[in-house]
């Protein structure tokens, strides 16, 4: 069988006909690996991004019947994903009264002590260069990097201008470059 488009899903959601349980779990299965990684990205603990994947999911399905297709599923779905993922950790600071960079150094230190990065000491190395960066140029990086999103496409899902992410990527790049470089 093959997947269907989000326009064919939307309308099998919003078919008075048709159960639109089932056509929500066509949604969830066809974006929770894709929204799941961007989360976990964004949070680095498994038990944090599942959760906040099933609150983007309840936002979802809240929401659905008022998607105006101004933009497409995904974006839109990327963009809740990502409020909820800076919410989280604006959340996290506050509760620990951390500023951004111990929040930061804490996921950096959960990233080392993950084993499946053990066995990867690259990966290790770009992880913690990735949270060493700023969070609107972290977000940008994995968004452009990792799920190889185009800019405009992010500007829908970041409501920023073209121009200011690829200066963004641009000074992540650099970033991610610095510290990966041996000395």
């Amino acid at each position: 069988m093959a997947e269907q488009s989000d326009q064919e899903l939307l309308a099998l959601f919003r078919d008075s006909n048709a159960n639109a349980h089932y056509a929500f779990n066509l949604i969830v299965k066809k974006y929770q690996l894709r929204l799941y990684n961007h989360v976990r990205r964004m949070v680095i603990v498994h038990d944090d991004a599942n959760d906040l994947v099933q609150n983007v999911f309840i936002k979802v399905w809240k929401h659905l019947e008022g998607f105006r297709e101004d933009s497409q599923l995904f974006t839109w779905m990327y963009r809740i994903a990502t409020n909820e993922c800076l919410a989280f950790l604006k959340q996290k600071r506050k509760r620990y009264f951390l500023p951004i960079h111990d929040v930061e150094a804490e996921l950096s230190q959960k990233v080392s002590s993950m084993v499946p990065f053990d066995a990867n000491k690259l990966e290790l190395k770009l992880q913690q260069a990735i949270l060493s960066l700023p969070e609107k140029q972290r977000l940008v990086f994995n968004l452009r990097y990792y799920d190889n999103m185009k800019y405009e496409e992010m500007s829908q899902v970041l409501g920023t201008s073209v121009g200011a992410l690829k200066a963004s990527y641009h000074h992540a790049v650099n970033k991610v470059e610095k510290f990966i470089k041996p000395d």
